[in-house]
């Protein structure tokens, strides 16, 4: 059982953004930007491209609405779209808000957030995302 799935199934706790019957999006705790949430299908697959297609097909309108809510909760050019997948072996994408290509560097330093700042971004995200 992945990290992710662990999440998924409530056993650790993360800052929910939003959920569907295929997906769950939350935040990343090592965020590059405030704001940085990942989109995860509920299923285990390693590999982005190995995931299969009627989920990737609704990965990214799945991910529409929470791109929209976060680009409207930050200051922001545009949101970023990443999916890396070497960090965890359970495919996902990471939404990030940013202004020039260089905020989305992984090996940048991430941010250090504090619950009460984390659980502001959460209640920023989904009010916008539930207006």
């Amino acid at each position: 059982m992945t990290i992710f799935t662990k999440i998924i199934h409530g056993d650790i706790p993360s800052y929910k953004i939003a959920e569907s019957e295929k997906f769950y999006a939350f935040l990343d705790i090592f965020p590059l930007q405030k704001g940085h949430t990942l989109i995860v299908p509920k299923i285990e697959v390693d590999k982005i491209f190995d995931v299969p297609d009627t989920y990737l097909s609704e990965l990214l309108i799945f991910a529409k609405p929470i791109a929209a809510a976060i680009q409207k909760s930050f200051p922001c050019n545009r949101v970023g779209m990443v999916t890396v997948g070497l960090e965890v072996p359970h495919a996902h994408l990471h939404l990030i808000p940013i202004n020039a290509a260089s905020d989305m560097e992984f090996s940048q330093p991430k941010l250090s957030l504090t619950n009460e700042e984390f659980k502001a971004i959460q209640d920023l995200i989904v009010r916008k995302l539930n207006a």
